[in-house]
């Protein structure tokens, strides 16, 4: 692709000298499981949401798994959450032994839909995962309250939405937890996987960090029945130089999107930025209803697009029939026909963004 839908690479060499600088003095210090640039990520990210604590462990879905699990959750538990997510979120839930309760969405934010939450709430009902999707926030403010009134527990899956913001307040911060991926094309990427949990509860705090390593408070002695997902010091050390460039990146971010809103303003159906939040557009989403046609005419001119997500969890092989059936989820499947993901990352110039809307005023044209 001439216009690639992301680009790692380019991130990467946009800090490369501070991140071969890390890397180098982390290759030099003896310590790559755990250690110190594990330590300060952990703190310094902490710092940056406005919370007590976080853990860094192996992925994104082992943050859900894990904070799930620090909570006291698992078999005979209903956790509430969405079908269109990254598979990730129902597979950390089954990972912890609990049941996925899937609901629709709003179809116009694409996060799950509060009103829907209430009416799938049962007496098994234990916590809601409320999806943070594209770099936007869902809305928290009902989520939460619903949660108080029925004593649920709030996990924020911050998977896309690192620096995002809900009334004034830092997405990771709002809920009983919170959930990061550092998947290279994240907003907050590593070059590798990572994840990390973030919390102001000490209790979930010290579960969290005896899960992460086989239960240890003391090494091989194993208080309670734990995993081995753990952040890696060379990960660490490149997400600790990628956060000081976090805002100036989801700026950047935001630029491009203000220019595709322009550029694309009745052509198609945009990305709207919720009332009372910041949008950080790890993805730049519009809707067409020939999406497919779409798709081949940008790659035809060497434009990369994705589809997040192309179908969603309830139909899908694995999870259809016991999860949901055509039809249960309808603004979910809906949207699943129609979106599709244009080129976003932070070294995307201004000229190429102005070239993938070109090529999509003409093919609406036709």
């Amino acid at each position: 692709m001439n216009i690639p839908a992301a680009n790692p690479r380019a991130q990467y060499l946009s800090h490369k000298a501070e991140i071969d600088v890390a890397i180098a003095a982390t290759l030099d210090g003896n310590r790559y499981i755990l250690g110190p640039q594990t330590q300060a990520f952990e703190q310094e990210f902490a710092a940056y949401l406005g919370v007590r604590f976080a853990s860094g462990v192996g992925s994104g879905t082992e943050a859900l798994h894990l904070a799930l699990r620090a909570c006291g959750l698992g078999p005979g538990d209903e956790i509430i959450t969405v079908a269109h997510t990254a598979v990730a979120t129902v597979s950390a839930i089954e990972l912890a032994g609990a049941t996925p309760v899937l609901v629709d969405i709003d179809p116009v934010t694409y996060t799950i839909d509060p009103d829907q939450i209430e009416r799938a709430i049962t007496p098994r009902s234990r916590a809601i995962i409320p999806v943070h999707l594209y770099g936007a926030a869902a809305n928290l403010n009902p989520i939460v309250d619903l949660a108080r009134r029925h004593n649920l527990k709030v996990i924020e899956d911050c998977a896309q939405a690192h620096g995002a913001r809900y009334a004034d307040r830092v997405l990771g911060s709002i809920g009983d937890a919170a959930c990061f991926s550092f998947y290279p094309t994240k907003n907050l990427g590593a070059i590798g996987d990572g994840g990390l949990v973030a919390t102001n509860d000490p209790v979930i705090a010290e579960n969290l960090n005896l899960l992460r390593q086989y239960g240890w408070r003391e090494r091989y002695i194993s208080e309670i029945a734990g995993w081995n997902t753990r952040l890696d010091e060379l990960q660490a050390a490149i997400l600790r130089v990628k956060l000081r460039h976090l805002d100036e990146d989801n700026t950047k971010r935001r630029a491009l999107a203000a220019i595709y809103d322009e550029q694309l303003a009745g052509v198609v159906t945009l990305p709207i930025e919720p009332a009372n939040t910041r949008h950080v557009y790890h993805l730049y989403v519009i809707r067409h209803p020939q999406r497919n046609a779409l798709m081949q005419y940008l790659h035809e001119r060497g434009i990369g697009t994705a589809i997040h997500y192309p179908a969603p969890i309830h139909l899908q092989p694995a999870y259809r029939g016991r999860l949901g059936e055509v039809g249960s989820l309808p603004e979910t499947e809906r949207a699943a026909r129609e979106i599709v993901s244009l080129p976003m990352y932070p070294e995307l110039s201004e000229d190429d963004v102005r070239t993938v809307a070109r090529s999509i005023r003409e093919f609406a044209a036709h």
